[in-house]
């Protein structure tokens, strides 16, 4: 019996991880960039410096290309803000909370959200995804805010507060919206600290 040659396995395997990361960080670029229709399997394969083939190997059709890209950067960005340390006080668990909302991977997600608004294969797929990334994103924030649930208004505080974000978010699209934003974010750390005090 022959011996297997496991050599070339470990360097191929991770050059296809390499690859499918190029390819998942060039989809959240091409969406925040391009939107949904700019936004083919084509030019992330050329702006990730890859062949469509190789494209297609690791993501069949274009909707597994974009979910899977939003749910990357989406758990990459998860995993940055547990590595940060506690915030030293309600306004600044605030401001990162809004931060998740002002970047790339929000413009990238809302051009998801809204080709989804029209392609029903993608609606059902989004929407799951969405839902997961929220309930994440909620559980960040309570840890962030170090805030009881359990207490009256609580969960509603934190939820508003995300809403808030993501209206910012929104604002923030078209125009610079930073002035606005640090006083709208001045004024919710208020609110936030109120409620987390009762």
């Amino acid at each position: 019996m022959g011996a297997v040659n496991t050599r070339g396995a470990a360097p191929k395997q991770d050059r296809s991880r390499a690859t499918r990361q190029r390819l998942l960080e060039s989809a959240v670029t091409c969406l925040a960039e391009h939107g949904w229709t700019g936004s083919t399997v084509t030019v992330v394969a050329e702006h990730a410096g890859v062949s469509r083939g190789a494209a297609q190997h690791h993501f069949p059709t274009r909707e597994d290309l974009f979910t899977a890209a939003v749910e990357y950067v989406a758990e990459e960005r998860s995993k940055a803000l547990r590595a940060l340390p506690t915030p030293p006080d309600t306004r600044a668990a605030v401001e990162m909370l809004v931060a998740l909302y002002t970047g790339p991977l929000f413009r990238a997600a809302l051009q998801l959200w809204v080709a989804a608004s029209n392609e029903q294969q993608l609606s059902p797929r989004v929407s799951a995804l969405e839902a997961r990334i929220g309930r994440e994103t909620h559980r960040m924030a309570v840890e962030l805010l170090g805030a009881d649930e359990s207490a009256a208004g609580v969960r509603e505080t934190v939820q508003g507060l995300l809403d808030m974000a993501r209206g910012l978010g929104l604002a923030n699209l078209l125009t610079d919206d930073s002035a606005r934003r640090e006083r709208v974010v001045a004024q919710w750390a208020l609110i936030v600290g109120e409620a987390l005090e009762r």
